[in-house]
């Protein structure tokens, strides 16, 4: 014989509302790194919450007043600290892109905090203050995009040329059209800077010169897989190899 329960009726709006309490389960595993506060794990998107870093195509302005990929150098830095290493990443929500926001760690370590700490991202404050107090830090000590002169991640997206300018080094004359040019994209950020990079079906990351065959052939277009370079060395750096033809 079935016994009836009775439940008091504010029971009910609590059993509703728990769906909505659990929280995500952890994301672990070795990621792909997109970009410094971008990841893959398995089929998982992840962005990195609390901060923002250089797009890959951003460009800075080092200590000689010279051009510099400071968005590969933020990816390429963190790539290089975690060590190939797996993740544990902590989902907060989903963006409009369908990415998980998460805060990740490495053996412990938080890696929003390194990443602005060593100043290869800024406290993304509008939405978290967790690491403003990093960013300081940062700032002081001239730590990674900070020994230069740069563009917020943020303003950079949507820059212009009243668009303020950050870090230690005085910014030289031409400041603004070096910060407001892009690796990739149809026009070339510098007229030195004629190299052209893109990735074959191979995934690999070729370069060709104005002198390559291919060269007229290759359209630059942002987010294509495409990106101009200033010199031999600055493509090989970036792993890629100079076309067979």
């Amino acid at each position: 014989m079935w016994t009836k329960i009775r439940f008091p009726l504010l029971f009910f709006p609590l059993l509703l509302a728990l769906p909505h309490l659990a929280q995500a389960a952890d994301i672990t595993g070795v990621p792909k790194i997109r970009e410094a506060d971008t990841l893959q794990i398995g089929s998982t998107r992840i962005r990195l919450g609390g901060i923002d870093a250089p797009s890959v195509d951003q460009l800075c302005i080092n200590t000689q007043g010279e051009r510099w990929t400071c968005g590969v150098a933020a990816r390429d830095e963190l790539i290089k600290h975690t060590d190939g290493k797996s993740w544990t990443c902590h989902p907060r929500q989903v963006d409009r892109r369908g990415r998980q926001v998460a805060r990740c760690e490495v053996d412990g370590e938080d890696i929003q905090k390194w990443l602005v700490e060593n100043g290869w991202a800024l406290a993304y404050t509008r939405l978290s203050k967790d690491y403003e107090a990093d960013e300081k830090a940062a700032r002081e000590a001239k730590a990674g995009m900070w020994q230069g002169a740069f563009i917020a991640p943020w303003d950079w997206r949507v820059r212009n040329k009243k668009t303020p300018i950050l870090g230690a080094t005085k910014p030289p004359e031409n400041a603004h059209a070096i910060l407001l040019a892009s690796a990739s994209g149809p026009v070339a950020p510098s007229p030195d800077c004629t190299i052209k990079g893109n990735v074959n079906s191979a995934g690999e990351c070729i370069y060709h010169q104005p002198t390559s065959r291919w060269y007229a052939q290759i359209k630059m277009r942002i987010s294509k897989g495409t990106r101009w370079f200033c010199s031999v060395e600055e493509a090989e750096a970036a792993g890629c190899r100079e076309t067979r033809r």
